[in-house]
């Protein structure tokens, strides 16, 4: 006879604390097994066997198995497609119910949908919980019952259903229902993969910097952010949490978190930015010029302008990128060198360690003019004026482009003036159409 459990599968939810998909699962009749599926259809799709997101993935489930092993169980992690891995464990166990936390991306809908027909073939019972965000899809919505498309109202209406519907709590961590099950974590080798030797940030973050990030937020040298968006991605920390400890303390860093979930909200009410086009259709028809050779330049942060290169640099060596600074690499490349920003796009997802689509995507089209609540067309930022505001005494430059008034720097690679004159008659052309 094979032993009836039900399934916890862990994704973007890498912990055990105010998990709301554990919790239910916990609380079911059924023992619990804790799974994790490295899935070929994910991994096969990035470019470097030192891809630092696999690594962090990894640390995140030993991590999880420390507290699972205390509890008498163990994960159970699988290399292989959902499909095949849930086929594997059906041949093992009489699977009476698989739980899980909501995912909004399109891979992950299309997944989820095959997992949960699989399982109704099977007489198992599929059942996802909101975990990710605050509001989902359809929870925030206009007085026209439309989903909201600027910020702003978005923010507003947010925080008038935050004071109406106060933050639940899943204490997953003090329950025990789990299968009393042992087993070892794969390693990188095993997955196919290699260290990348970068520093992933710590999952806390002070009282003292969330009541400073309105003053020094914009101040790259300063190291005034929370760096917790790779924990918000892989979910070893509560966006529950986050916003409780915001509350009260800092109105601007709540915003941060509340732009997070309105690009989820754009995410699922407007599938189409999902395939490569604009939120604003019309942008769909501009000509970009696409060099390969100045691209590059972007990509390995020697364009001649310091701050640019200064990020590109820090992205490449770490994984990361101040978001101020994202803004302006972004600009100078869909403003200034008239490339795609769907090329940034890529170029981002490679390789930001918290790469998140529905931010990303809103924060590239956000630099491009063509997204929802973009910054205009006709902003074009200086890197010069963008330097001598939050970067006056270049101490982030300099860490970054140590070389920058030597021989050796490269000129730069366009004239801002000239730039901006071509790239506004760009536009106005393809929005004259």
């Amino acid at each position: 006879m094979k032993k009836k459990i039900s399934i916890f599968w862990f994704r973007r939810d890498l912990r055990i604390e105010d998990n709301h998909g554990l919790y239910q699962a916990l609380r079911g009749e059924w023992p619990i097994l804790p799974i994790f599926i490295f899935d070929p259809n994910i991994l096969t799709k990035l470019n470097s066997k030192q891809d630092a997101r696999v690594e962090f993935i990894l640390s995140a489930l030993q991590e999880l198995q420390i507290k699972l092993i205390a509890k008498g169980s163990s994960m159970h992690v699988i290399h292989a497609t959902p499909l095949e891995a849930y086929d594997r464990l059906a041949d093992q166990y009489d699977i009476q119910c698989i739980y899980t936390n909501h995912d909004y991306e399109k891979y992950a809908d299309v997944r989820d949908g095959l997992i949960q027909s699989w399982a109704h073939t099977k007489g198992i019972e599929f059942s996802t919980f909101k975990d990710q965000v605050i509001f989902e899809k359809d929870e925030v919505l206009s007085g026209q019952n439309t989903p909201y498309t600027v910020f702003t109202p978005y923010s507003r209406k947010w925080k008038e259903k935050l004071a109406q519907q106060p933050i639940q709590v899943y204490p997953s961590e003090e329950l025990q229902n789990y299968h009393p099950f042992a087993a070892e974590l794969p390693s990188l080798a095993d997955l196919g993969f290699e260290k990348s030797g970068l520093v992933f940030p710590e999952k806390k973050v002070s009282t003292q910097l969330i009541q400073a990030y309105q003053v020094d937020r914009d101040f790259p040298a300063k190291g005034a952010t929370s760096r917790l968006s790779v924990h918000l991605r892989f979910g070893t920390l509560s966006i529950r949490s986050l916003v409780k400890q915001a509350l009260g303390v800092s109105e601007t860093w709540l915003n941060e978190l509340i732009w997070r979930d309105f690009y989820f909200n754009i995410l699922s009410n407007f599938p189409r930015v999902s395939d490569g086009h604009a939120f604003r259709k019309e942008y769909d028809r501009m000509e970009w010029r696409n060099n390969e050779s100045e691209f590059e330049a972007w990509c390995s942060g020697k364009t001649g302008y310091p701050i640019v290169d200064a990020g590109m640099r820090e992205l490449n060596a770490t994984g990361f990128m101040h978001n101020r600074v994202r803004m302006i690499v972004a600009s100078f490349l869909v403003k200034h060198l008239l490339i795609d920003w769907r090329w940034g796009e890529s170029y981002f997802a490679e390789k930001l360690m918290d790469f998140d689509f529905s931010a990303n995507n809103g924060g590239w089209q956000w630099a491009a003019g063509c997204g929802c609540d973009a910054a205009p067309y006709f902003r074009v930022f200086n890197p010069t004026l963008q330097t001598q505001k939050f970067d006056k005494d270049l101490a982030y430059i300099r860490k970054w482009v140590p070389e920058f008034q030597e021989l050796s720097y490269p000129q730069p690679i366009v004239n801002h003036e000239q730039a901006r004159v071509r790239v506004l008659a760009a536009y106005k052309k393809a929005l004259d159409r």
